[in-house]
């Protein structure tokens, strides 16, 4: 899991995936977090995106750097927990002025059931099944 986190990282922005009745939709994202074990995003409950995850949790991220390409593929659970959203502000100072761990629009998600896949023109891909680690 550490070395998809360090790829997305690198990454800086990774683009997800949700699907929204038959129609995918698709945009860019740049928070990611390992809390207790787990592989989280950040978002606000009052967008759309989220709104799609809560209908259906299936979703996909993608990013690209240096030559490789990864996807994330796995169903995104919110987790109202005060410490998972603290533990997500506090790695992005930034957000801080528009998301609040206590506020009732900050949303953190994470990955449950999910593949991360590594790729290139020129290698074999990686596949990876993301369990839960320690930090």
């Amino acid at each position: 899991m550490h070395e998809v986190y360090e790829f997305l990282k690198k990454c800086g922005t990774y683009y997800l995936a949700t699907v929204e009745g038959d129609q995918p939709r698709v945009r860019p994202f740049g928070t990611v977090n390992i809390f207790e074990g787990k592989l989280y995003i950040q978002t606000g409950k009052v967008k759309e995106v989220s709104k799609q995850l809560q209908t259906n949790p299936k979703a996909e991220i993608c990013a690209y750097a240096d030559g490789k390409w990864l996807r994330v593929s796995g169903k995104l659970i919110r987790d109202d927990g005060v410490e998972a959203k603290k533990h997500m502000l506090d790695n992005y100072p930034n957000l801080q002025s528009r998301y609040s761990a206590e506020d009732d629009n900050t949303e953190v998600l994470y990955f449950e059931d999910a593949t991360a896949t590594f790729s290139s023109f020129t290698d074999e891909p990686k596949v990876i099944k993301l369990a839960p680690c320690t930090e």
